[in-house]
């Protein structure tokens, strides 16, 4: 998106979120499936890294309905429900390895797309049944 004196740029997404029932379980699946490093922990939420520059939080239901305090703010309160849906970018070339590690953990693939652009995702649910979605590029006319 071109910057402007009103229309600021913009670098990306930074932080997803998503809300789990256990922290621990999705803590070790999001391991396990994308190698995450493990950034911040506390009885509410886990940040873990995820790919370059990029945050996957894993909010425990329900324990940031309240503001959170910190030395350098007030975080605003937020939750989420249902099933959510979050796509990671990954390559074409990367397909038939994602096939395999999705198989070794014993992840079943829901759905496999072919997009009109050339793109192909893989859809498959974690524990709190939330939708992941693998995406190669031609997913968008952007990507």
């Amino acid at each position: 998106m071109n910057e402007s004196p009103d229309r600021p740029g913009i670098r990306g997404i930074l932080e997803t979120s998503l809300y789990v029932d256990d922290l621990d379980r999705s803590l070790r699946f999001y391991k396990s499936l994308f190698g995450s490093v493990e950034l911040v922990r506390d009885d509410r939420l886990c940040a873990l890294s995820l790919g370059d520059q990029q945050v996957l939080l894993l909010f425990r239901k329900g324990a940031s309905k309240r503001p959170g305090v910190t030395p350098g703010g007030t975080i605003p309160p937020h939750d989420g429900q249902g099933e959510l849906h979050m796509a990671v970018a990954i390559t074409r070339e990367d397909i038939e390895t994602w096939h395999k590690k999705l198989e070794s953990l014993g992840i079943p693939l829901e759905s496999t797309v072919q997009w009109p652009r050339g793109g192909i995702s893989l859809y498959f649910r974690d524990p709190d049944n939330h939708s992941i979605e693998l995406a190669t590029p031609g997913t968008w006319e952007i990507y």
